[in-house]
């Protein structure tokens, strides 16, 4: 394991792998975090437990999704649960898998699928910072703010209740959880209906179209949701 100095920076890294944990342990400490490395799953709650008594959780945990003991599914979902305030980077070779850690059932910040570099790892980490410092504390963010707030199923641009449906709602959380990602009609499907009902994609579109206009109504010129021609839409905030 690898100890940081800087607790209100630290990165936990669950990885079994101990090349991959320390290639990019490096990588984020050249970048100035600190890091802390578990290479065993059943290690993981007990240590935030005991950081959350000392009030010294990380900012955000890198969990690789196949692990000895507790798997990075049920430590992703107990995190959430217990720590809602820490952010949570999946690292996977299993594609099929990528849904349901970014859907509602996991909530997982982003993901990284193996093989991966590094660098967009550290890059990746940065985005998904930026992005949990914005929606803890939007005027330490600068700039228009758009936040969410999942007891009250509300989302406010800045400070506004934009009045979303619960399927609104949910298209703009799954969005936003993954910036500039693009996702198909299909994909926002699945996310936005747990039940799995079977819609046509003209309901997706109706429903980003409803979106869109809310958002419009309190920030005319900004447009946030975009259309990729062909695949679907992604969430693009502005820098």
């Amino acid at each position: 394991m690898h100890d940081s100095d800087a607790p209100r920076d630290t990165l936990l890294i669950v990885e079994d792998e101990p090349k991959i944990a320390r290639l990019v342990a490096d990588y984020l400490e050249g970048s100035g975090f600190a890091t802390r490395h578990i290479d065993h799953g059943d290690q993981v709650l007990p240590w935030l437990n005991e950081q959350a008594g000392e009030e010294r959780l990380p900012a955000l945990v890198l969990l690789d999704l196949m692990l000895p003991g507790t798997d990075g599914l049920t430590l992703c979902r107990e995190i959430r649960q217990r720590w809602p305030g820490i952010a949570i980077i999946m690292l996977t070779a299993r594609v099929e898998e990528v849904d349901r850690l970014l859907g509602l059932e996991l909530g997982a910040d982003d993901y990284i699928c193996k093989p991966f570099s590094p660098r967009e790892v550290v890059a990746r980490v940065k985005a998904v910072l930026r992005r949990s410092q914005a929606l803890r504390d939007p005027a330490a963010a600068g700039g228009s703010q758009l936040t969410l707030d999942d007891e009250g199923w509300r989302a406010l641009a800045d400070g506004q209740d934009l009045g979303l449906t619960a399927v609104e709602y949910q298209l703009l959380k799954v969005m936003m959880q993954a910036p500039g990602r693009i996702f198909t009609r299909d994909q926002l499907m699945d996310r936005m209906y747990r039940d799995h009902r079977i819609v046509s994609e003209r309901t997706v579109d109706s429903h980003v179209k409803k979106l869109r206009r809310k958002i419009a109504d309190i920030w005319p010129e900004r447009e946030i949701i975009r259309s990729v021609y062909g695949v679907g839409y992604k969430y693009q905030p502005e820098e």
